[in-house]
């Protein structure tokens, strides 16, 4: 009986017992709370299948979404020589949550920049990251914006932001600030190059990012459902004693009172930049004007000064 124990029973048991399935196989949406297969979101550019809620998806996806062939060079953010300049601590120290957001992301902060083609036309990307400490903006982001137009105006290439963030990163205090005037001087780099700047606003772009780069592109996109705003709904509602209307700083709310120009599907995004960066960098020829004259119609020509006399006379009533 020992084999029968030994060898048979454990692979009848094998055959009968279900399988575990690793958690990360399956994706809950957070709109419809359906299961979504993990190969299945990544093929549909992490959007859900069943209602087209469009879910955070990482800078990497996004670069290689949004280039030719998925092909890009990323650019090396400035080392910062200062870590943590205020020694910030609540439940831990703000060193300490730097290492775990690098360790989880293997990023080195929010941001990430990079070059390369999209439609044959050159463009820099600069993309954030919310799994990075909510993509909050601190020095180290400022530095790479700055950098990115920088690039682009070295490049002659278009500027495209995807923000996703929180707003500026409260463990700086008030260098974090200091970024908004600093990211909004590099949006002027590249408009006194007159070169596009576009921003695409994603889930969520609030605070100190709303309020400084992300609000001042030449064309401002933004994906479905996407939360644009500076301060909180719920912050807003106990300020003014008074419920905000349904879907209040939505991407679509935003689309009807003119805070947005577009609301783009992520499947069509890299389309649609295509398109714009095209009739940006590439103008139709304008057309002649060509006279059309009828034959056998004469038009009288107008006295000027008989007109003007005419009009200063009283109308008979």
């Amino acid at each position: 009986m020992n084999w029968i124990t030994n060898s048979v029973l454990p692979k009848i048991k094998a055959l009968v017992q279900p399988r575990e399935v690793p958690d990360n196989f399956w994706t809950k949406c957070s709109n419809c709370d359906e299961m979504v297969f993990h190969r299945q979101l990544e093929q549909n550019f992490q959007v859900c299948s069943h209602c087209d809620h469009h879910m955070g998806m990482d800078p990497d996806a996004r670069l290689a979404m949004l280039f030719d062939d998925g092909q890009c060079t990323k650019i090396e953010l400035p080392k910062q020589t200062v870590v943590d300049p205020l020694k910030f601590r609540d439940r831990k120290r703000y060193s300490d949550r730097l290492k775990e957001a690098q360790a989880k992301t293997g990023a080195d902060d929010a941001i990430m920049i990079a070059h390369g083609d999209l439609g044959g036309m050159p463009a820099v990307a600069a993309v954030f990251s919310f799994a990075f400490m909510g993509g909050s903006m601190g020095v180290a982001v400022g530095d790479a914006l700055l950098r990115a137009a920088e690039l682009a105006v070295a490049q002659k290439a278009a500027l495209i932001v995807f923000p996703s963030s929180g707003g500026a990163r409260m463990q700086e205090g008030i260098l974090s600030l200091m970024q908004m005037p600093r990211t909004v001087i590099a949006t002027q780099i590249v408009k006194e190059a007159d070169l596009p700047y576009f921003v695409v606003l994603t889930n969520p772009t609030t605070g100190g990012v709303t309020a400084s780069f992300a609000m001042l592109g030449d064309i401002h996109l933004a994906e479905p459902g996407a939360i644009i705003g500076f301060a909180g709904k719920r912050v807003i509602e106990e300020t003014i004693r008074e419920k905000l209307p349904e879907g209040f700083q939505r991407a679509e709310y935003l689309l009807e009172h003119g805070m947005v120009d577009m609301v783009v599907r992520r499947h069509d995004l890299r389309a649609t930049l295509i398109r714009l960066l095209g009739l940006i960098n590439k103008p139709r020829p304008t057309a002649e004007v060509v006279t059309m004259v009828q034959p056998g119609l004469e038009i009288p020509a107008v006295d000027k000064s008989s007109s003007d006399a005419g009009a200063d006379q009283p109308s008979k009533t």
